[in-house]
């Protein structure tokens, strides 16, 4: 474990965060909230022994972040939750929990933690989230997602996916058991895998050698499209036309990319329009024709839930900028330049020639836009 002044280069530490841990000692323990506090001169760090404690605290002022312990002397977990939701919606909601998280705290926290506790887990956590705000540092959005009562959770499977592909013992039927375990995901993953898009004309009729064919990055993609596209709080999407747009998207920014953030640019172009599955949220690429309307832009809502998720903070930039690469903290054409034109090219949208003329890749857009192209033409051969 790295000494906290060691730490201190992952934060870019905004001022006056306030951070409330909420239980007891033998959950929380008090040298775990001493190291916290000592990351950042701005971090104020603070306990409340119990919901109703914490609850005194919230009415007197606003935390930035909320930790709940996993059990509580006065009442459950999830109601605390549902109360801070309710009172400050604005607050990052962190829960410790014990084994897999209920339906209901899925609903409820933004973030989960194992018990016990581990620090770098914790401080990545709160470090995360602390640059999100800092990211999109716009209160009326914090309010708006924070008032949603059920956002899209974190997408279980696909993040099992993920560190069961970080072993190299994985083989392809551990893939394609632990993709059992959720009927409806297989069901989906065995329909994509037979699309024009990935099967090649060969048909697919079971996980494993849905893995052995398509590879298993291929196969994490198409995991992590069927559990983000299955969250239906909006009824008015065209669902299916945005998977395929996502999908196509993640494969063109898979061909852009170095070999070392080809991975991050296919999984931040796979979730660059997960904003729009939020009700309340305005498409950014339809024009608007109520300049009045207040209601948030896709891209940034978006970024701001991946946020809440955890995922990495490239991934996080990209879906917040690529309408407008520009903004992005890099100067080079990278993960916000490539989900920038994999996901105007699946949309066919205008792409930003000015930006690529600046990072040095103009040269590359036509055969970029003809590689699109061939996969539009796989799509609509899928379709007729």
């Amino acid at each position: 474990m790295p000494t906290p002044r060691g730490w201190r280069g992952l934060f870019r530490g905004s001022p006056f965060v306030h951070i409330l841990f909420v239980g007891g000692d033998d959950s929380l323990p008090s040298d775990l909230l001493a190291l916290v506090a000592d990351m950042d001169d701005g971090w104020h760090v603070e306990r409340a022994a119990d919901g109703t404690a914490a609850m005194a605290r919230l009415i007197d002022a606003p935390q930035d972040v909320v930790v709940v312990a996993p059990h509580l002397p006065d009442m459950a977990p999830e109601l605390l939750l549902e109360r801070i939701r309710a009172l400050r919606p604005a607050t990052s909601r962190i829960a410790v929990a014990t084994g897999h998280p209920s339906v209901r705290l899925l609903s409820l926290a933004h973030r989960f933690l194992p018990a016990p506790i581990d620090e770098a887990q914790l401080l990545e956590a709160i470090a995360s989230l602390d640059e999100l705000r800092e990211l999109l540092d716009d209160p009326a959005l914090r309010e708006r997602i924070g008032r949603i009562e059920k956002l899209p959770s974190p997408p279980q499977t696909y993040l099992a996916l993920v560190q069961a592909l970080e072993s190299d013992d994985t083989s392809a039927a551990d893939i394609a058991q632990l993709v059992s375990g959720d009927p409806a995901i297989a069901a989906r993953v065995l329909q994509l895998s037979n699309s024009a898009y990935f099967s090649l004309g060969r048909s697919i009729t079971d996980l494993r050698s849905a893995v052995t064919r398509l590879g298993l990055v291929t196969m994490r993609d198409l995991v992590l499209a069927s559990e983000v596209f299955a969250y239906a709080a909006r009824s008015d999407l065209d669902r299916p036309a945005m998977q395929q747009r996502a999908l196509m998207a993640s494969q063109l920014a898979r061909r852009m990319l170095p070999e070392s953030s080809l991975e991050l640019g296919a999984t931040a172009a796979l979730l660059a329009d997960i904003g729009l599955l939020l009700p309340g949220i305005r498409d950014e690429r339809v024009p608007d024709d109520s300049p009045t309307d207040d209601a948030a832009g896709h891209t940034r809502a978006g970024a701001y839930l991946l946020g809440l998720w955890g995922l990495p903070m490239p991934i996080i930039e990209a879906v917040a900028f690529q309408r407008d690469p520009l903004k992005a903290g890099t100067r080079s054409f990278w993960i916000t330049g490539a989900v920038h034109v994999a996901t105007a090219l699946a949309a066919e949208q205008p792409v930003h020639e000015e930006y690529l003329q600046r990072t040095g890749v103009l040269g590359k857009l036509d055969g970029w836009r003809a590689h699109a192209a061939q996969l539009r033409g796989m799509g609509g051969a899928r379709a007729s």
